[in-house]
């Protein structure tokens, strides 16, 4: 079976290295020509645990990267699209680049090709929109949404061993073809009608993102209250056995906010469905409001305990969350924002993987350290903003500083 793959982001490269690696024939693309030639060149652009090794494994093998998307989408039996919905003004998602990838292809692509959208796209998307601007250029393939469920840091291992995969197919040649597709990996298959598939996806990056606000705000309330263990409630709250040993866990605790690129689009997306659809989601506007706000409290948090605006501020952590070199929707930005904006003109910063792409895409007016012991060593007051392993403990190796553990990662 020859597969191509459209967008070669975290979810597009996992996608058809993931393929490759199963032995199918696997073409890739992206209309970012630096990326393709450095996966080319066997490099993978961003950091993602074990996407190294099977570019080593497959490429100039299962794994080519094409000229062109008509070069990648000639003779496929499946085309996949990966490419960015990123959200609009209004919290919609944006489907210019998904469209744009699809009509770039249908001048080639054979009538019984599969078109399947891995994009993530909020439910209704591929029967209101996709199917109609597909049919409208005469074209009639089978069309599929197929979406996925990857964590940063973690996608090659989520890909290969997956807990679930949804299919939101409309015909049986579709449904095969993905049957086909899946069989090597042993993992539960669920056929669904689009809308359902699409609405799954939102179902599940909503409950992360509600149990995430659900536990900062818990932790502002412990706060307001005094007086109590806040991470030590919320570790005794995880040995409850309807929780324990669920990787859940990590979202039921508190910190600065969720970020990254899924979470805050997805939940926008969501709530500019429903509100179109004339009903108010008043728990999940809830969760996206008082994540917006999270940035501002946690600042105030920061400054509270520095001396005053002269005060040389630490700031440990800059990606969204550890074990990724993402900053997109990072907190740590908006909080940095935020210190700057209210005058604090000294701030010292250090992140293990993501401070070139920070400083890249954020242009703040702030000091990048090469450690954490310069940051220590230059500042008195210090704010843990992600939670990187390389961090616990450092409140003992240096007592005298005054330390804000924004991500309750310091507590015992």
């Amino acid at each position: 079976m020859q597969i191509a793959v459209f967008g070669l982001g975290f979810v597009g490269l996992t996608t058809a290295l993931g393929f490759a690696d199963k032995g199918f024939s696997v073409r890739g693309y992206d209309i970012n020509k630096e990326r393709c030639a450095e996966i080319a060149s066997g490099k993978v652009p961003f950091f993602e645990p074990g996407l190294d090794d099977a570019l080593a494994r497959n490429l100039g093998k299962t794994f080519t990267i094409a000229e062109s998307a008509i070069d990648a989408a000639y003779k496929s039996d499946i085309c996949f699209f990966c490419v960015g919905t990123p959200g609009l003004s209004d919290g919609s998602a944006d489907l210019a680049h998904l469209l744009s990838a699809i009509d770039s292809i249908l001048v080639t692509v054979s009538k019984v090709c599969v078109l399947v959208v891995k994009s993530t796209i909020p439910p209704g998307t591929l029967k209101e929109r996709i199917m109609p601007y597909v049919r409208a250029k005469g074209a009639n393939n089978p069309l599929a949404v197929n979406p996925e469920f990857l964590r940063e840091g973690k996608c090659w291992d989520d890909f290969m061993n997956a807990d679930r995969i949804v299919c939101g197919v409309t015909d049986d040649t579709a449904k095969n073809v993905l049957m086909k597709l899946y069989m090597p990996f042993d993992t539960p298959i669920h056929f669904v009608e689009p809308n359902t598939a699409e609405f799954i996806k939102y179902l599940s990056n909503s409950l992360l993102a509600a149990l995430v606000s659900y536990s900062n705000e818990m932790a502002l309330l412990a706060d307001a209250i005094g007086d109590i263990e806040t991470a030590r409630a919320f570790r005794i709250l995880h040995e409850d056995r309807r929780l324990a040993g669920a990787g859940i866990n990590t979202y039921i605790y508190p910190g600065c906010g969720y970020g990254g690129y899924c979470l805050p689009k997805d939940t926008a997306a969501l709530d500019a469905v429903a509100l179109k659809k004339g009903f108010t989601p008043q728990i999940l506007e809830g969760v996206i409001s008082l994540n917006n706000e999270m940035p501002e409290l946690t600042a105030r948090k920061i400054a509270r305990v520095a001396g005053g605006k002269t005060e040389e501020i630490g700031i440990l952590g800059l990606s969204f969350k550890p074990g990724s070199d993402d900053v997109r929707d990072s907190p740590a930005a908006k909080i940095i924002a935020t210190l700057i904006r209210d005058g604090y003109v000294s701030i010292h910063t250090y992140d293990p993987l993501a401070m070139r792409e920070f400083q890249n895409t954020f242009g703040l007016s702030i000091t990048y350290c090469t450690s954490v012991r310069e940051v220590c060593e230059t500042c008195k007051v210090v704010a843990l903003v992600t939670a990187w392993e390389e961090f616990k403990g450092i409140d003992k190796t240096f007592p005298d500083i005054r330390f804000v553990d924004c991500r309750y990662f310091l507590e015992n």
